[in-house]
């Protein structure tokens, strides 16, 4: 073996122990990695488990060991009723997820009506209507109330009538005369003068009108009193 053949194995020898010096580095590493990671969970199994005892210290007067015992077999009794709880609930929750487009496209529409109304001024007259609930809340009393109940039905009934077509044109025909007529500027009528226009056929066709209806208003009093209503 020649000079140059030993050298050569000195220098694989030599790098084979460097390999092996490194590999034990790292394994050296690694075990205090481990050392240290092992200290660190004792000391928190540790904190664990004096933190547990000291909670079950506070509840140990209201819980027996058997009551443990009864829970587990109660769960175990009730199964099928919990896995079908579990079924309903993830079904529930399916629904929703399913209804969430559904749910979002009608709380749009909710609120594109809402701005329709409130540009309709909605609002605002639900607002006016409450303060007209409240003056005649603040005007009537309970008896007025009851006396209102006890007539709705008349009430009813006579505006009712009035708002029949035949009603409605007379009241909006005498509305209509009145608006026309000129309150301020009315001339004063001697005797002489209200005698002749008595005689004119518009004035004859206007008191037939009125002597007409106060005798059917008298004779309807008169058979509701003898009706006795």
């Amino acid at each position: 073996m020649t000079d140059h053949d030993i050298s050569k194995q000195l220098a694989e020898i030599q790098a084979s122990l460097a390999e092996l010096s490194t590999e034990m580095a790292l394994v050296r590493k690694q075990r205090r990695e481990m050392e240290d990671l092992k200290e660190d969970l004792t000391r928190v199994a540790k904190d664990l488990f004096a933190g547990a005892i000291e909670e079950f210290e506070e509840i140990a007067p209201f819980v027996k060991t058997g009551d443990f015992l009864h829970l587990v077999k109660l769960i175990l009794r009730n199964t099928n009723n919990i896995t079908a709880v579990i079924g309903k609930l993830e079904s529930t929750l399916d629904f929703f997820e399913d209804f969430k487009p559904i749910g979002k496209e009608l709380f749009s529409d909710v609120l594109e009506k809402l701005d329709e109304f409130d540009r309709a001024k909605y609002f605002e007259f639900a607002g006016e209507a409450l303060h007209i609930s409240d003056n005649i809340v603040a005007h009537f009393s309970t008896d007025d109330v009851k006396l209102l109940a006890d007539n709705i039905v008349p009430i009813l009934e006579t505006v009712k009538s009035i708002t029949q077509p035949e009603m409605m044109s007379a009241i909006k025909n005498a509305v209509t005369v009145f608006d026309k007529m000129d309150t301020d500027n009315i001339q004063e009528v001697s005797i002489w003068k209200a005698l002749r226009e008595l005689n004119t056929p518009e004035m004859k066709r206007g008191l037939g009108f009125m002597i007409a209806f106060m005798k059917n208003i008298s004779n309807n009093e008169t058979g509701l009193a003898q009706t006795g209503a």
